[in-house]
């Protein structure tokens, strides 16, 4: 790996390493708002702030006390104090849901770092008008291939049939850094940069291991990592978390939780 994560310095304080964003969870996928929130801390950053409904608040709060909570009602005040923005996690594809992803996007000014994934993804391409009126300049996607190929208006055989195109063309109709998630990963810049990740095995595929890689992105890129070798490094570092976990674990056995326990294991084979 040629990429390493931000240095941390001596004189800091939490706010030297990032603000981060969640606009996660619904009243019944509140465990994607914990995952993704929970594994950007655990990367680096140094606040995580989850925008959601008071129920997955509320469940989320009795889980973990390292968690800045916003009610959905203040959603666009103050959003120039985050230095990256993820949403998507278990956000779902409601009214009320699109209705908050749209605010979002109109508040935001088009230079924040956004990570979007998951249902903020499927609301994009069902109205993709939200988001590329604003033509931000600093997206990173994580779509699987499913997403993608809702992304691109095709199959996902079409998408499977040559991920690193596909990943390509989201990139240059998207203007975002793409993370194309299959075994082996692959992350397309609109640039042209190009990665194909070799960490991971089977034991992580399960519900909230894909949470816990949007966490894990957007928690490196608020330290001030380029969104490319962010995502490069998040994947890689995922990818290496479960590897870890499986084999105390077995790959039957992993869950997205075992991921996070392990980011560090895996951060300290990645070297600091």
């Amino acid at each position: 790996m040629d990429y390493k994560l931000p240095k941390r310095i001596e004189n800091s304080n939490k706010s030297t390493y990032g603000r981060v964003l969640n606009l996660a969870g619904s009243d019944y996928m509140s465990g994607a708002a914990y995952l993704s929130s929970v594994s950007a801390l655990k990367t680096g950053c140094g606040y995580c702030f989850l925008c959601s409904t008071d129920r997955v608040m509320d469940i989320v709060a009795a889980k973990t006390s390292n968690i800045v909570f916003l009610p959905l009602s203040d959603l666009t005040q103050n959003l120039d104090s985050f230095d990256v923005v993820m949403c998507g996690c278990g956000l779902s594809q409601s009214d009320v849901a699109l209705a908050n992803l749209t605010d979002l996007f109109a508040g935001l000014n088009p230079k924040t770092p956004l990570v979007i994934d998951a249902d903020a993804i499927n609301l994009i391409s069902k109205t993709p008008q939200i988001f590329l009126s604003k033509r931000f300049e600093k997206v990173i996607m994580t779509p699987h291939p499913k997403e993608a190929a809702r992304l691109l208006n095709s199959s996902v055989e079409d998408v499977l049939a040559d991920v690193r195109l596909s990943a390509e063309k989201i990139a240059a109709k998207y203007n975002c850094v793409t993370v194309l998630k299959t075994h082996n990963t692959v992350i397309v810049s609109p640039s042209g940069e190009f990665y194909e990740n070799n960490t991971g095995n089977n034991s992580m595929a399960k519900a909230g291991s894909g949470d816990v890689l949007t966490g894990m992105i957007s928690g490196i890129a608020a330290q001030g990592a380029n969104l490319f070798e962010a995502a490069v490094l998040g994947v890689y570092l995922h990818g290496m978390s479960g590897e870890i976990a499986s084999k105390s674990l077995t790959n039957y056995s992993v869950m997205a939780e075992d991921l996070i326990a392990n980011i560090p294991n895996a951060i300290m084979q990645l070297g600091i």
